[in-house]
């Protein structure tokens, strides 16, 4: 089997997490400059086997699409067109950031760690794709 990997986009910094090769366990990956990210993507694809991409969806309490999306829509576009023999799916991200706060909260991370935003999109990435592993 091959990794799935998880994009919580972001204006500027992008959390990324990955899966094992049987997809069992989500962990998290890294952060990245947005503007540094497909290329990332493509230098990462071509050094492990991954055979999915899966996206955030950002959507507001009454499921309609969040501000966000009119930053995602493009990346996908220009994500599909460098790497398009990776396929995309999409997973509604309603409340990733606060659960992923909470779980720094509750692994006992300093005030200070907790600030780190890096981290949370990272943290995020990975609720991003435990919600996947658990749908499939």
């Amino acid at each position: 089997m091959a990794r799935i990997l998880a994009i919580d986009f972001g204006k500027v910094r992008t959390g990324l997490a990955i899966t094992d090769e049987l997809q069992i366990i989500a962990s998290g990956l890294t952060t990245v400059n947005t503007k540094e990210l497909i290329p990332f993507l493509k230098d990462y694809v071509a050094k492990e086997n991954v055979e999915l991409f899966v996206v955030g969806e950002p959507k507001q309490m009454d499921a309609t699409a969040s501000e966000s999306e009119a930053l995602i829509i493009p990346f996908l576009q220009k994500l599909t067109k460098a790497i398009p023999l990776i396929p995309v799916t999409r997973v509604d991200e309603r409340f990733t950031s606060k659960m992923a706060f909470q779980t720094m909260i509750d692994g006992g991370l300093k005030k200070k760690q907790r600030k780190n935003k890096a981290l949370v999109d990272e943290i995020s990435a990975t609720l991003i794709l435990q919600s996947y592993l658990y749908s499939k």
